[in-house]
């Protein structure tokens, strides 16, 4: 119970004190696919770095709704939005793909910050400097951040594997990169330290992962967390091609190239964005309940991330209430996708609700679209869920 305790404080700590996520660790391919998204949609969205609500903006939908209870989740995605509205290209890429700009403090005094919310701004008033640091990239600030500079640290300086890393990131066929993880880069940074650490629910909290998500992991996977995490840097690493896997570019690097980043970083997207699209996206720092209680949108489509996977042990109260608001408000024949750390998300089955003038419990709501699911799981190159779901609300 202590143990219990001492983690959940830590979290909470953490997650109401710190920016956690500099980037997403969602795969927003798997998710356009989902969602069919198009023009005409509405989506509803926990905002976590803000990547995903600029790519899903990319397909034309009719708006973004980027939810966030943590104000720094939101005020990153702000400060996104201003650098696209007013900064050219290569300032936009030299800021938010390598993670560094010189200019950065003069580019937030003079074109961006009037632009901010009262948070973002008093946030970026004392935090711009992070994207100003020749040694140290913005994708090694915030909590996950933090984590992965460690890590880099030890490649360099304990394993040193870098060039193992790098010959793996740059590899020119999948068979040369799997060779290059299985017979270098993993035997060379999956040591004993690496392991106890990955264990420890301090680490767990810097990265997000709060102790009923790791229950659920250790519930579902053998081996624990350890075990968990192997099969998720095999799947990524010796099983899916890197070219194009950005998520782990960033975090092994410090930055993304031209070539591997996320959609809103290129060139002709962000033409895009800056030509009408940037405004369809919405920044709301509330509840995801608060929001639907209030707002008119009537949603097609929603992205709920994990976060079921804390609120069904911590707030399951108020996890019936977010149900009950989606049910009340999103569109008939909406669609939402949802990730969880373990293999199925039973705490549903214990979700009743009122529809149409009866109680239904959330699983009888929803069809729910398991072989699309399963096959869109399998290509995620991200690997840090043990499951992704598809839903469509009964019309």
């Amino acid at each position: 119970m202590i143990g219990r305790w001492i983690s959940e404080r830590m979290f909470n700590f953490v997650h109401q004190n710190q920016l956690i996520y500099n980037t997403c660790w969602e795969d927003p391919r798997l998710d356009r696919e989902a969602l069919g998204l198009g023009p005409g949609d509405d989506i509803v969205m926990i905002t976590s770095a803000g990547c995903n609500a600029l790519d899903y903006a990319l397909c034309d939908v009719r708006s973004v709704h980027a939810v966030d209870m943590n104000p720094r989740q939101n005020a990153l995605l702000e400060l996104k939005l201003a650098a696209i509205r007013r900064l050219p290209n290569d300032e936009v890429f030299s800021m938010f793909g390598r993670g560094y700009l010189p200019t950065a403090v003069e580019a937030y005094r003079d074109s961006m910050r009037t632009d901010l919310s009262n948070f973002a701004r008093g946030y970026w008033d004392r935090y711009i400097k992070f994207f100003a640091n020749p040694d140290r990239s913005f994708y090694f600030r915030g909590s996950s951040g933090a984590f992965a500079w460690l890590i880099n640290k030890y490649i360099d300086r304990v394993a040193k594997a870098r060039g193992s890393v790098d010959r793996m990131l740059n590899a020119e066929t999948l068979e040369q990169q799997r060779d290059e993880y299985q017979t270098h880069v993993f035997p060379q940074i999956w040591k004993r330290p690496v392991r106890m650490a990955m264990g420890r629910d301090s680490t767990l909290s810097m990265l997000g992962v709060p102790r009923a998500q790791r229950r659920q992991v250790e519930r579902d996977f053998g081996g624990g967390i350890a075990g968990f995490i192997e099969h998720s840097l095999d799947h990524v690493f010796a099983r899916l091609p890197l070219s194009d896997n950005y998520f782990w570019r960033v975090y092994l690097t410090g930055q993304y190239s031209p070539t591997c980043c996320p959609e809103y970083l290129k060139p002709a997207n962000l033409d895009r964005l800056r030509g009408g699209l940037v405004d369809r996206v919405n920044v709301h720092t509330t509840t995801l309940t608060d929001f639907l209680n209030q707002t008119s949108v009537q949603p097609s489509r929603f992205v709920l991330l994990d976060h079921m996977d804390w609120m069904s042990e911590h707030r399951h109260a108020a996890l019936v209430e977010e149900w009950q608001q989606i049910a009340d408000r999103a569109r008939p024949g909406a669609r939402l996708i949802w990730r969880s750390g373990g293999l199925r998300t039973d705490y549903l089955n214990d979700i009743q609700v009122d529809h149409r003038g009866r109680k239904t419990r959330v699983p009888d709501l929803l069809s729910m679209q398991t072989d699309l699911a399963s096959r869109l799981h399998q290509q995620d190159r991200v690997g840090t869920y043990g499951s992704f779901f598809i839903g469509h609300l009964a019309g």
